[in-house]
């Protein structure tokens, strides 16, 4: 099959590797329609984050159709449309039980092959799925490919931002950054209730879309010159009689965004974080933490506990996320999207791949 393969620091090669095939009889087999490029492949892509076999097969986002099954496959059959959160799971160990499905005791993450042992991703033609029964989800037919997409991986993600940040009607809440994640942050802080929600970037684009989902866009280029921007913060301390947000969602991932949701928050207040840090140190003190009372809640986000969630709510039905994506590629073309991705280019806020 062709498939994206990590060949060293910026450089992803589409080539013929070897099909995958059922190695357990909880396997699946899914022939993939669309795979996403997340912000999360970027780590990988610029080789903030070592170790990763060159070869491996790329991506943690897609959605297809089970080709093949192990025999202890029950809930799925061959031609069933599916989609997976970006990490497989048991569905019976401690973790999965409490729904932290994440940190599942027997679970991978699809991408990632170190050392010759892990798992391969889903921006290929074919993608070998652990756990079948309790990974996969079915698409059914009030959900489009690009909504199963979203529901793997980034709008559960920003949807569990929002939870973490225990949204109250007459709060006032931030957002800090509005990538495809932050956004989905947007979208679930509405939905659960935010009506002062604030969206923090620097790309009028972004702010655009991020006030058609319900926010009230801060651009940093006028309203300050850095990520530690005393107009932004001055800002909202003005229509919170000066005490600050009651909770801030970051999902940048860097040092000036963790910095700047600590100048935000109110003492006693919310950071809810699921940007991908890959600093060793944080960028506020303990000191700063004690004094100012904070909550400070991180980690990566359950998604198939929240895929599940969101479905059976029928939350992902009642906005227009699939707008979010931008630009599609075969996946061929793929080297070039990743660069594209990348750079920010023609506007580009998710990509996705079309085998």
């Amino acid at each position: 099959m062709h498939a994206l393969t990590f060949q060293g620091k910026e450089t992803i090669t589409y080539e013929r590797v070897a099909d995958p095939s059922v190695l357990a009889a909880t396997d699946a087999i899914v022939k993939v329609e669309m795979a996403g490029i997340c912000g999360s492949d970027l780590h990988v892509y610029h080789c903030r984050e070592t170790g990763l076999d060159n070869g491996t097969v790329m991506g943690h986002e897609f959605v297809g159709e089970v080709v093949e099954i192990g025999r202890d496959v029950k809930r799925f059959r061959r031609g069933t449309k599916v989609f997976s959160p970006f990490t497989t799971s048991c569905g019976v160990c401690f973790y999965c039980q409490i729904g932290l499905t994440c940190r599942c005791e027997k679970g991978s993450f699809y991408g990632w092959v170190e050392k010759g042992s892990g798992l391969h991703g889903g921006q290929a033609e074919y993608v070998r799925v652990p756990l079948a029964d309790t990974t996969l989800l079915p698409l059914s037919m009030d959900l489009t490919t690009e909504q199963g997409l979203l529901l793997g991986d980034i709008f559960s993600t920003g949807y569990f931002c929002a939870d973490m940040a225990h949204i109250q009607p007459k709060g006032v809440y931030v957002v800090i950054g509005c990538g495809p994640v932050g956004l989905m942050a947007v979208v679930g802080a509405k939905n659960l209730g935010a009506t002062q929600l604030y969206a923090i970037d620097t790309i009028p684009e972004r702010l655009k879309k991020a006030q058609e989902f319900g926010a009230i866009p801060l651009n940093l280029l006028s309203e300050g010159s850095s990520l530690n921007s005393v107009d932004v913060v001055d800002k909202i301390k003005s229509v919170t009689n000066g005490r600050g947000a009651d909770a801030v969602l970051e999902v940048v991932g860097s040092p000036s965004a963790s910095r700047l949701a600590v100048d935000l928050v109110r003492a006693g207040g919310i950071i809810s974080t699921v940007g991908v840090h890959t600093t060793e140190h944080f960028s506020f003190s303990p000191v700063e933490a004690y004094n100012k009372n904070l909550t400070y809640k991180v980690g990566r986000c359950p998604a198939r506990f929240y895929a599940e969630k969101l479905i059976k709510e029928e939350i992902v039905q009642r906005y227009d996320i699939a707008s979010i994506i931008t630009h599609r590629f075969d996946l061929k073309n793929g080297a070039e999207a990743y660069r594209i991705f990348d750079r920010k280019e023609d506007n580009c806020l998710k990509s996705v791949l079309l085998t």
